[in-house]
């Protein structure tokens, strides 16, 4: 199939509508004009995007936690626990492996068997199979505005229900939910079906309801160079916006040197900006998340706090318009509500703590958002050259030349060259670039950056870094040292 940054027709969207409604029975219950009336009632603050626009204005960092549970009454339980316990800004139900996969059949019997068991057992909340009315319920149990998180390569019966059922963002994209989750799905594919989701969304900002629209910023969550993130992040805000989209949360995830955190999310809504007004989308709202570590935790709890604790401090820093929590049960699985929440708290102790200052400014990070910038150029420029301008048709092009390469990902469609390792300060760096379309200059950056490395840790540059730099937090460290430098 040929893909290409068009807005989808209406014949051709209602043509596909038909079909994706029919996917599951819950999906004939799905009326958009009906919706529009719905989401019309919704009162402003309980809007999300109005929320993230607000508190951009005011310079604060608001508070998410991820969240959800099989049987809806206790997702409502749960969320109203984060909302008052856990002083959370924002609420998310994440969503079930099975929805993700689009496996209704063994999503309900999740719910059966939670039903039978009197505990989940499912790894979150499966929002197609209880249909429009009981997400409803759900939203409308809260006094704050949700959002739905989940890694789903085909969401578009997922994005009908959801956003019927009141639900006032949504997280994802074709890129984003294909590469770092998926090893078979083509890009094609994905890009096409998010599409599909996003100019429905654009249809319900049409009809005067603006949903808030959040491509996944980490990628794998291991290792991943800003510049891809980053690149990947501006590709999928420009799909998005071809589609009608108007509101976009732009995503990084933490990689741990607080220079390049900050300047990584400087680069990003720079950039993000810059290339939307280009392509004429002067009215699209552009918005930012930092998500705190997605890697390797401590098992010991006390240690997890000052994980999280950094984190929050390098999202309010950075000035990033809200922050995704994690919980001092990381390394231990599904967290409990009180450790959702507890994680909640001290992200909220640092976010008041520091609402005052800011490091966006600063000579060091002004210096390396300016090299991230020049790496995205260097990615963005090629994506275009090979789509002709079209950036769909680019970003598979260069994902086939490698010219966009995630560490660490499991698509059969990513190259898997790129190898990043941290410098001597931690910052993440390219050891092996790939296919990478960097300057000579960039090239020896990095080089030289791993260089001073290795020379304090008398060793090689070599793979063993990236090995020793995969398991470094959990062991209580950034830099990943050979045992002589623990």
């Amino acid at each position: 199939m040929e893909i290409k940054n068009v807005k989808l027709s209406n014949d051709n969207f209602f043509a596909e509508r038909k079909e994706v409604l029919e996917q599951w029975p819950t999906g004939k219950n799905v009326d958009f004009d009906e919706a529009v009336k719905y989401q019309n009632s919704i009162p402003i603050g309980k809007r999300f995007g109005d929320k993230m626009e607000k508190a951009k204005k005011e310079g604060i960092t608001l508070i998410q936690p991820r969240a959800g549970v099989a049987l809806y009454t206790e997702h409502i339980k749960l969320l109203q626990y984060l909302e008052t316990e856990g002083e959370a800004d924002l609420l998310p139900s994440t969503i079930d492996s099975y929805t993700r996969l689009n496996r209704y059949k063994e999503a309900e019997i999740g719910i059966e068997k939670s039903k039978e068991s009197g505990r989940s057992m499912l790894n979150g909340f499966p929002a197609v199979n209880y249909g429009v009315d009981i997400c409803r319920t759900v939203t409308s149990s809260l006094k704050s505005p949700v959002q739905v998180r989940h890694g789903t390569p085909d969401a578009r019966l997922l994005t009908e229900i959801s956003i019927a059922g009141g639900f006032t963002s949504y997280e994802g994209g074709g890129i984003s939910y294909n590469i770092p989750y998926s090893k078979n799905h083509s890009l094609e594919k994905t890009i096409a079906h998010w599409q599909y989701s996003d100019r429905l969304i654009g249809l319900y900002e049409e009809a005067g309801i603006s949903i808030n629209r959040e491509p996944f910023g980490p990628l794998t969550g291991t290792l991943v160079p800003p510049c891809i993130s980053n690149s990947v992040a501006v590709i999928e805000a420009l799909l998005a916006a071809t589609q009608g989209v108007k509101d976009i949360t732009v995503g990084y995830g933490q990689c741990g040197n607080l220079i390049q955190d900050v300047a990584a999310i400087r680069s990003l809504n720079n950039l993000t900006r810059i290339y939307l007004d280009r392509f004429g989308f002067h009215d699209v709202k552009v918005t930012t998340v930092f998500h705190q570590w997605m890697g390797g935790f401590p098992q010991d709890e006390s240690k997890s706090f000052a994980v999280i604790s950094w984190g929050a401090a390098a999202a309010v820093l950075a000035r990033a318009t809200k922050v995704i929590v994690k919980t001092p049960h990381e390394a231990m699985g599904v967290p409990t509500k009180e450790a959702n929440a507890a994680g909640l708290k001290a992200t909220r102790q640092l976010t008041s703590m520091l609402k005052d200052q800011s490091f966006v400014d600063i000579p060091a990070v002004i210096s390396e958002s300016r090299i991230i910038e020049q790496e995205m150029k260097c990615i963005l420029d090629k994506v275009e050259e090979f789509g002709k301008g079209d950036y769909a048709k680019g970003t598979i092009a260069a994902f086939e030349a490698g010219v966009i390469d995630v560490p660490f990902a499991p698509s059969k469609f990513n190259a898997g060259k790129v190898m990043p390792a941290r410098d001597n300060s931690g910052a993440i760096r390219f050891l092996d670039p790939g296919n990478i379309p960097l300057t000579d200059d960039l090239r020896i950056f990095h080089r030289q950056k791993l260089e001073e490395r290795a020379a304090y840790e008398k060793r090689a540059i070599s793979f063993q870094m990236v090995i020793d730099d995969v398991y470094a937090i959990g062991k209580g460290f950034l830099v990943g040292r050979p045992s002589d430098h623990k």
